[in-house]
Formats: C-alpha cells, sequence, structure tokens
C-alpha cells in the first residue's frame, strides 16, 4: 500500500465477514514481527475491523498478494555483530491523513540487528514539526531505557548514560 493512499470507512460500501476479517488481520499482524515492511499496511487496515467492507478486504488480499511475491525476504540476524544500542526515530507533523495527527517511527538496534520498532500515531495533537520531533524523541527514549532495564537484568550494561546523547544525524542517538 502506497504511504499516501487514503484507506476510509467507506460507509455505503458493502460488508464482508468479520470473523475472516479478523482471522486475515491477526495473521498479518504475527507477521509484522519479522517483516516490518507490512506494518504500515497492516496497521492501515486494522482500523476497521468494527465494520469491515470489500474496499478494506481487498486492501488485505492486496498485502497477501505482496507477501507471496516476497517470501525471500524478511529480518536476518547475524551471530557476529557488535552489541551497542541505537535508536532512530522520526516525525511527520500532522501525517494522518483521517484526522490531521502527527505520526512517528523508531527503530531500534543492537549492533547490526533490528529489533524494535514502532509506527503509529501521536497521542496528543502536535501544533509544529518541532513539538512533533519532541513527541517522538521522548517516545523512543523511553522505550530505549525500558531495553536498557531489560538487558541489564539479563547481564548486559551499557557504559554510557541515557541523558549522555551524542547526536549523529537528525533524530539519531547512540545509547
Amino acid at each position: 500500500m502506497a504511504t499516501y493512499t487514503l484507506l476510509d470507512a467507506d460507509l455505503y460500501g458493502k460488508s464482508v465477514d468479520q470473523q475472516n476479517y479478523h482471522a486475515m488481520i491477526g495473521s498479518l499482524l504475527y507477521l509484522t514481527s519479522s517483516r516490518p515492511d507490512i506494518m504500515f499496511a497492516t496497521c492501515s487496515c486494522t482500523r476497521y475491523q468494527a465494520n469491515p467492507k470489500e474496499s478494506h478486504l481487498a486492501a488485505v488480499k492486496r498485502i497477501l498478494r505482496y507477501l507471496k511475491g516476497t517470501q525471500n525476504l524478511g529480518l536476518w540476524y547475524p551471530k557476529e555483530s557488535s552489541f551497542e544500542l541505537i535508536a532512530f526515530t522520526d516525525s511527520d507533523h500532522a501525517g494522518c491523513k483521517l484526522d490531521r495527527k502527527s505520526t512517528f517511527g523508531s527503530y531500534k538496534f543492537l549492533g547490526d540487528k533490528l529489533v524494535s520498532w514502532t509506527s503509529k500515531k501521536q497521542n496528543c495533537v502536535s501544533t509544529s514539526n518541532v513539538k512533533a520531533d519532541y513527541v517522538a524523541t521522548a517516545s523512543c527514549c523511553s522505550e530505549v531505557l525500558r531495553m536498557k532495564t531489560q538487558l541489564l537484568d539479563y547481564g548486559y550494561m551499557f557504559n554510557k548514560s541515557p541523558y549522555q546523547l551524542r547526536f549523529k544525524e537528525r533524530n539519531c542517538y547512540n545509547y
């Protein structure tokens, strides 16, 4: 699904079997753990589980056809790599076309291995790009702190404090 595609409630469309739609969405949500490339399209379709229409089912079937053609894609976790926690985040002011809320995404790596990613609408309404970036960065930092605490429970320590952010690129922080 293209990011500029607007999937709406389709109030006048023909309804489809809700149980079948739920099963398909559940399977796609399970797949997002190893296929982040379908995250946006899947999350767009999950918004309409209460009253799915034929247009929503067509979007889900398009995702399934994409998956059929790209079975060899996925995440790869090599054994030999560094163990450095790196996080990237970015936001899009008023990115959601339905309610004009800002959207943001973040990615967390341990070395060169992707271990966590998020893509969602912000809970609050941001009035500028800077505020949207601040909310996205705060959310990303809280997740990184949670990850550091969890890794500490497993015996992994990081020498750098989370408050000593080293600016690498726009919204890219090394912890």
